[in-house]
């Protein structure tokens, strides 16, 4: 990621917050943060950390207490319906997950929405129907770029505009933003939750800084550019989203 996408992701998700820059990396044990009287405990982070082991990136994050607990409440229409994620916001290149080099902030989710469903190619819930999932927690790998449609100091999914075809990964959904449906399957504990990645090639990986994220997403009312907007930040490992976590082997 270069300065510019670092001072962004500071200057939006800080603003957010009452408190900036209370946790840091320690070495060897990744992000350790203080928990808060102000966030919900399911989205407290106390930890965040990516290890590395042979081709697999293994991306944890815990809470206070009772990870995926939480989700969105349905509200029957996809307009202005509502995403809850985990967050591992990376300083990856998207280019290495099947994107475009350079296309925004690359990052891994874990979310739960329940009135639509983007991973067509899986049935998480093991009903024989692959559109009917999306209140299960899922993985996602999102692309990430300042958005003043989404909000003053608002992050969004960088949207595909109509007639484009970029670079995308053979697992996208269909959807008209950056956003890929991998399947890699979330493991919730009492209070934690971890994806195990696989790479081809696990050395740029290795050498990529990271954060965690608890957030609300929101799809447009119109349901249109922007598709998918980040508008509530509930917690940040690192306090300031500086990217102080380095993958540890």
């Amino acid at each position: 990621m270069s300065p510019t996408h670092e001072a962004i992701l500071y200057g939006l998700i800080c603003a957010a917050l009452p408190l900036c820059g209370f946790a840091a990396e320690e070495p060897n044990t990744g992000i350790h943060s203080e928990p808060s009287d102000n966030v919900l405990s399911s989205f407290d982070i106390v930890h965040t950390r990516i290890s590395s082991r042979d081709n697999i990136a293994i991306f944890q994050m815990t809470v206070e207490s009772e990870a995926g607990l939480a989700k969105p409440r349905a509200s029957g229409q996809l307009a202005g319906s509502q995403v809850y994620s985990y967050v591992w916001p990376t300083t990856l290149d998207p280019y290495e997950v099947g994107f475009e080099h350079d296309s925004g902030i690359l990052a891994l989710a874990v979310t739960a929405h329940p009135d639509f469903d983007d991973t067509p190619l899986f049935d998480e819930d093991g009903d024989n129907n692959t559109g009917n999932d999306g209140n299960l927690w899922h993985s996602h790998w999102v692309v990430l770029h300042a958005n003043e449609q989404c909000g003053e100091n608002a992050l969004g999914v960088v949207d595909i505009p109509e007639g484009n075809k970029p670079r995308l990964p053979k697992t996208w959904p269909g959807l008209p933003i950056l956003l890929d449906s991998p399947g890699w399957a979330p493991i919730f504990g009492e209070d934690s939750v971890e994806v195990r990645v696989a790479f081809d090639d696990i050395a740029p990986v290795s050498n990529a800084r990271f954060d965690g994220v608890t957030a609300g997403l929101q799809v447009n009312a119109s349901v249109h550019s922007p598709l998918l907007c980040v508008v509530n930040v509930f917690d940040i490992a690192s306090g300031d989203l500086s990217l102080p976590g380095t993958i540890q082997p």
